[in-house]
């Protein structure tokens, strides 16, 4: 028995970081990114390839796509009070400086300037002891296709905000057999390795095809016989560890999750994990019983959704829908403007009438202009470089910049 947040396995219930550690083990960032750019990058290499071989690639690929990012003023305000943190201690390696990576550590923080400056050095350490940030480059999954025939899973599709669906049969888990097609350590890496390939290729993959930012996914648990019997200890010690590194490192990834095929025995261990998991990542979880097809096609298309789940989609030609991994980052031309940043940004910040004049406190809590029933309009219209994570401080300020 993910993404990532995201299910089980992916972005769930939040875990407090509170580790005092020195800053000067986070400061050798340079040489890191020295050393990456010297390596050979396997996968750009065969995405490159894979581009040259198609017979979609042609000369309207340099055109750029305009996409919304539609950002809150105090979320703005929130983002640059951290980013002037970060900066100061020497906590913000250029490669990080991501408007919307700080944000999802804001949120999961209850942007708590103090608590989210600490999740966020301790993300940094992780990723420099797990080696995240080569892990696309560095780690082969070869096993994979042994891995799907006992554990089912895979991103298929989007919803019809133009997020990506991943979908796990946790019924057909076979946790004994998985592990003897792979292990712990490397199931594990497999995991982060595909949140880091949404962070950097689905989602704006997504937001190119949406024209808006695109920063969550969806997910779809089918549970149907599962129960407290499949809670062995191998299943377990997975389950948490993979729950640490998404809550302390992936946060905010997702969107919503329906857990259709509900029986009996789910419903008892689910109040076994239900206690662990915090409010706000609760309300994102639909528990569904047999008659979830309807609900399922109020946000996702039936031509989205595989058959198995009640959609029309058989990807026949994959091997199935949980081995195509299909999506707008399978579109080579979309691939290739993600590759290359071949997107425009434009930034529209919303106004907050019931907020004018009031600043903000930045310690420890950032958060004074508060009123989540203000009605927002919209103001200005800001086009950003080809990067859509700029800090605020670093966005251009006006259509001709």
């Amino acid at each position: 028995m993910s993404g990532n947040s995201n299910r089980f396995l992916r972005p769930g219930p939040e875990v407090s970081c509170d580790t005092d550690g020195k800053n000067e083990q986070y400061l050798d960032t340079q040489g890191l990114e020295d050393q990456r750019e010297k390596k050979t990058t396997n996968f750009s290499t065969k995405v490159f390839n894979y581009l040259k071989e198609t017979e979609k690639q042609n000369n309207d690929i340099g055109l750029y796509t305009l996409i919304e990012d539609v950002r809150d003023p105090k979320e703005q305000m929130a983002v640059e009070a951290l980013r002037q943190e970060l900066v100061i201690d020497n906590l913000l390696p250029s490669k990080h400086d991501n408007y919307h990576m700080m944000l999802r550590l804001l949120k999961a923080r209850k942007f708590d300037i103090l608590k989210t400056k600490k999740m966020w050095a301790n993300m940094l350490q992780w990723r420099k002891e797990f080696g995240a940030d080569g892990i696309l480059e560095d780690f082969e999954f070869n096993e994979l296709h042994e891995v799907l025939l006992y554990y089912p899973q895979g991103y298929h599709g989007i919803d019809k905000e133009g997020r990506p669906i991943y979908i796990e049969r946790l019924g057909h888990v076979d946790i004994n057999k998985l592990m003897n097609v792979t292990t712990e350590d490397r199931y594990v890496r497999y995991h982060v390795q595909e949140f880091e390939k949404s962070l950097s290729i689905r989602f704006p993959s997504c937001s190119i095809a949406a024209k808006r930012y695109v920063g969550s996914s969806m997910s779809i648990l089918d549970v149907q016989g599962v129960g407290v019997k499949n809670l062995i200890k191998p299943a377990r010690d997975v389950i948490m560890r993979l729950l640490k590194i998404d809550n302390e490192n992936y946060p905010e990834t997702l969107d919503r999750m329906f857990i259709i095929n509900a029986g009996p025995g789910f419903r008892v261990l689910w109040k076994t994990i239900k206690p662990f998991l915090d409010s706000k990542t609760a309300s994102k979880i639909h528990v569904l019983g047999t008659d979830y097809r309807r609900k399922l096609l109020e946000v996702i298309d039936e031509s989205e959704l595989p058959d198995f789940l009640g959609g029309s989609c058989t990807c026949a030609n994959e091997g199935g829908c949980l081995r195509s991994d299909k999506g707008p980052w399978k579109d080579p031309i979309i691939l290739k403007m993600v590759l290359t940043e071949e997107t425009q940004y434009s930034i529209r910040t919303l106004t907050m009438p019931n907020c004018e004049g009031k600043g903000v406190d930045t310690n420890p809590h950032l958060m004074n202009c508060i009123d989540e029933s203000v009605e927002s309009g919209e103001e200005g219209f800001t086009l950003g470089s080809t990067n859509p994570d700029l800090a605020p401080s670093q966005v251009c300020e006006g259509v001709n910049c």
